[in-house]
């Protein structure tokens, strides 16, 4: 059991009230929000282009500006099914929790979180199947790597802020982007509205469970925990480059394409700069070290919770 749950401090309290609040203030019904039209231009960008994997890139150099408009289509149906998937695994982490002993006192927000993010993952794959036919297949993961036994909380709600905050930083700057369609636009406006609740709250979350997981840790354990993070920033990043994006684009090679991507001097900027307030606040709470940074070039495979424990990795 995690004392910091069943007991929290004041600072916790608090912002578990704050964010309540905000939840029931600021309700809104997504089911007659959205007004969708019956299709999207086709000539029009549907991904802010600094956002889109080939951005700066040879790869882009070697294709037209149709091209490249039409690539984002794919991508942004990529980036959507990404967030349909990842709010799948969060909505059964999050529920196998709520109004359980160890975690007592944020269930009344958990109520919340699970009700916007079933909602958001409603729009999302509205959004996929109406303008795209599809939802994209799940990144596939690996093998299991044994972590802490007592770290299995603390590393659920790590991935899930990882998640959050890799998504939201495409959110903020499409909902700002006048030369996206208004649909794009108001998609992610209304989920970077919501996602800054649950970020706040999440980091909250993090920062109290990983102080009651490092009051009992080797630093063995400590650094299993900070190499398992890092592994996921990278997984999670490379997701965005899915080869089969660019088959439905017309991209010839595409895993080749993929490959070229990720090993591009354009990666580790791109990355550095998708997960700068991730390794800022991770880096500041001590889970991973002020030089920590997400590799560029090594392949890591993805790291995923087993029913055990254990970690996929």
């Amino acid at each position: 059991m995690t004392p910091a749950m069943t007991k929290p401090d004041v600072r916790f309290q608090e912002v578990l009230d704050r964010l309540s609040s905000m939840s029931v203030e600021n309700y809104y019904n997504p089911y007659r929000m959205f007004e969708w039209p019956d299709e999207l231009p086709g000539d029009m960008w549907w991904m802010s282009p600094t956002l889109t994997t080939t951005y700066g890139t040879d790869i882009a150099e070697e294709l037209t500006q149709e091209q490249l408009r039409v690539l984002s289509r794919y991508e942004s149906i990529n980036f959507y099914s990404l967030n349909v998937h990842g709010i799948r695994e969060l909505l059964i982490e999050v529920t196998k929790r709520i109004h359980t002993a160890e975690f007592a006192v944020p269930s009344r927000f958990f109520h919340h979180f699970i009700g916007e993010e079933n909602e958001h993952m409603w729009f999302f794959a509205e959004f996929c199947l109406r303008y795209g036919a599809k939802i994209y297949k799940q990144p596939r993961g690996g093998a299991e790597t044994i972590l802490p036994p007592n770290a299995e909380s603390l590393l659920v709600f790590a991935r899930i802020l990882i998640f959050e905050e890799l998504v939201d930083h495409f959110n903020s700057q499409m909902a700002l982007d006048k030369d996206l369609h208004d649909t794009i636009r108001q998609i992610n406006r209304i989920h970077h509205q919501d996602e800054s609740r649950h970020i706040a709250f999440g980091r909250e979350l993090v920062r109290t469970l990983f102080e009651d997981f490092r009051s009992q840790a080797t630093g063995e354990e400590l650094a299993q925990v900070g190499d398992y993070l890092k592994r996921y920033m990278s997984f999670s990043f490379e997701s965005l480059f899915n080869p089969q994006a660019y088959r439905d684009a017309g991209v010839g090679k595409p895993l080749e394409v993929r490959r070229r991507l990720l090993e591009g001097p354009r990666r580790p900027e791109f990355e550095q700069r998708v997960f700068r307030k991730t390794l800022s606040f991770l880096a500041k709470n001590g889970i991973l070290g002020d030089k920590d940074h997400v590799s560029p070039h090594r392949r890591r495979p993805r790291p995923a919770l087993s029913r055990s424990g254990s970690a996929r990795t």
